[in-house]
């Protein structure tokens, strides 16, 4: 497994996910840990023109509404890791020809955009489910422009934190794989090109009535792309031992026996700087770099 990859991440299991249907709506949390992240976006000064949003399907479709109305005359690409979703994603969005958007609004690409070609990358809950984060970092630098920013949110290690000791005391594999700490994502970021990455984190407490509503809802969320997970497919026995331990383990009496699911969420914002020009005894400047280092110069002229 190549040293850039989350050492628990089973490769092959992480691209089944990434190719395979989703459901009819975004999952609930990744709509509201969107909401969260476009708040932040009231710090930033910059309107973008153009914007990516990456995995809207997942990510959440209301979340590209809220985007569509805060920057209405911005050009959007919608970028879908699979042929399915991407037509689940222009289903979602299309717009009657009746709705005063279809003609006055800005445009709606359900495709990658062009190189360099957008001033904001949004990516909602994606990042810690890619066996190949640095990867996508560099699809995500090469979209953006000089200046542009990098919006993501995905979960943290102590995710899931009261499930994986149930786990454990039934002698059972983990229940889903490590997620990676957010010192770590500024570090690949930076690896990656970007510039100033800030970054924070959360905890949201989520409580079920049921064992079964949070199975559903962890299904919802993603799955167990532990390289170490259960080989085969489980049957109905283990998945009424699994509720009744769930029910056991997960109850808290403050909170009237109702079940709790802790979900570290990490927000990360970055830029994308102009590329340094290496220089040498005999150097090659292409045209593009010494246009942008010109204008970056024009911008931030040196000090006197």
């Amino acid at each position: 497994m190549p040293a850039d990859c989350p050492p628990t991440i089973d490769p092959v299991a992480a691209a089944r996910w990434a190719a395979g249907p989703s459901g009819a709506a975004s999952p609930w949390l990744h709509e509201e840990v969107a909401r969260r992240m476009a708040e932040r976006l009231s710090w930033i000064r910059l309107k973008p023109q153009r914007w990516a949003h990456w995995e809207a399907v997942r990510g959440g479709l209301q979340a590209q509404a809220e985007l569509a109305r805060r920057y209405p005359q911005a050009e959007c690409f919608v970028v879908e890791g699979s042929a399915g979703r991407a037509r689940q994603a222009a289903a979602a969005l299309a717009r009657p020809w009746w709705h005063p958007a279809r003609w006055q609004g800005a445009a709606l690409h359900v495709q990658a955009p062009p190189e360099g070609g957008v001033q904001m990358v949004w990516a909602n809950m994606l990042l810690h489910q890619v066996a190949e984060p640095q990867a996508l970092m560099a699809a995500w630098h090469r979209a953006l422009a000089v200046d542009g920013f990098l919006m993501f949110s995905c979960l943290g290690p102590d995710t899931l934190r009261e499930l994986r000791p149930l786990y454990q005391s039934l002698g059972w594999p983990e229940p889903a794989h490590e997620f990676t700490d957010m010192h770590d994502w500024g570090d690949m970021l930076v690896q990656a090109g970007f510039a100033e990455p800030v970054m924070d984190q959360e905890r949201i407490t989520l409580s079920f009535e049921t064992p079964e509503r949070l199975l559903q809802e962890l299904r919802e969320l993603g799955r167990n792309l532990h390289i170490g997970r259960f080989a085969g497919l489980r049957g109905r026995r283990w998945r009424e031992q699994l509720l009744a331990a769930m029910a056991r383990g997960l109850a808290r009496a403050e909170d009237g026996g109702r079940l709790s699911l802790s979900f570290e969420v990490i927000y990360g914002h970055a830029l994308k700087p102009a590329p340094r020009l290496k220089l040498q005894a005999q150097s090659a400047i292409t045209l593009d770099d010494m246009r942008s280092a010109l204008r970056q110069h024009k911008k931030n002229p040196p000090a006197v």
